[in-house]
């Protein structure tokens, strides 16, 4: 099993590291990311590093299988549920997770009383928003509940955690991750008065996802 990221993939995956900190989706080192390399492993930040300034030696290789380390620094302590999810779902590739501002601000309401659905792209790109309840961060609990929300859904807002966003590929991601805290920016921006799209737009908007996905 090899323990080398080829150059391209490598670069790719840092310069989408530097971009998620450039625009604000994280602080410091509460971040976390992760690309499939090939049905056996994957590429992961590794723990305490600042993905704003992610460097070439603080991306670990582990095993998809189980998330054990195969080669590099100790890797992010939620590779249980970056390796889950991608066990889970072979049509992702691309796992992120961010204590975003906006998202992390509407993580800290009650459940259920969110309608993320304030602009076209939530439903067209993401759909339904699943919302995890509080787990210890690296937790088995945690990883457990995450694999199990990003099941069916391609976006989870974690109690006082933050996002955790899927992709087919790093761009994909990072856009959707990027959209899904514009939406949370203007819930909390736009206050109580705000009015999330209607039912028939929301609708029509998800069957045009479906339709988009088929088409894939």
């Amino acid at each position: 099993m090899s323990c080398h990221i080829p150059d391209p993939i490598l670069q790719d995956f840092l310069a989408t590291a530097h971009a998620v900190g450039a625009a604000g989706l994280l602080r410091c080192s509460s971040g976390n990311m992760s690309l499939r390399l090939d049905d056996e492993r994957l590429a992961i930040s590794c723990s305490g590093s600042w993905l704003g300034r992610l460097a070439p030696e603080q991306v670990s290789i582990c095993r998809i299988a189980d998330g054990a380390l195969l080669h590099g620094a100790r890797p992010s302590a939620e590779t249980r549920f970056h390796a889950g999810v991608l066990r889970v779902r072979p049509d992702v590739n691309v796992v992120l997770h961010f204590q975003a501002p906006y998202a992390t601000a509407l993580a800290c309401r009650p459940p259920g009383t969110t309608n993320y659905f304030v602009i076209p792209e939530m439903p067209i790109y993401m759909g339904p928003v699943a919302e995890v309840p509080w787990f210890i961060p690296g937790s088995e609990d945690l990883a457990g509940a995450v694999i199990q929300a990003l099941q069916q859904h391609d976006i989870a807002n974690l109690d006082h955690h933050g996002q955790v966003t899927v992709g087919t590929n790093l761009a994909q991601a990072r856009q959707n991750a990027e959209f899904f805290e514009l939406a949370c920016q203007i819930i909390v921006q736009g206050g109580p008065t705000i009015r999330p799209l209607t039912d028939l737009a929301i609708h029509t908007l998800l069957a045009m996802r479906q339709t988009m996905h088929r088409s894939i």
